[in-house]
């Protein structure tokens, strides 16, 4: 048998799952800023994918930097939740 899919495909569920309060918390307290962090994080995932040579981590960190490029939107998105009052502002806005 070859768990190899359901391995990845875990993987991704769980970095999902991550990811998503990870850009309420970056938002919360660094604001929206926090998409350098988010593009440098894809930046070096991306690398990684590329020079690792075994397929699962290459694929893993693929899944790594693809959600943090995405985060990058989602935290342009949750600045929005925030100014609509669906989230609390954090001590990274700006009064």
């Amino acid at each position: 048998m070859n768990f190899t899919g359901l391995l990845v495909g875990l993987s991704t569920f769980l970095i999902i799952g991550l990811f998503h309060p990870l850009v309420i918390k970056a938002e919360y307290y660094i604001g929206v800023k926090s998409w350098i962090i988010f593009a440098l994080a894809g930046i070096l995932f991306a690398v990684l994918s590329l020079f690792v040579n075994h397929l699962i981590w290459s694929t893993i960190f693929g899944v790594v930097a693809f959600s943090s490029f995405w985060s990058i939107l989602e935290v342009i998105h949750q600045r929005e939740r925030v100014r609509k009052g669906w989230f609390p502002e954090g001590p990274g806005h700006k009064k």
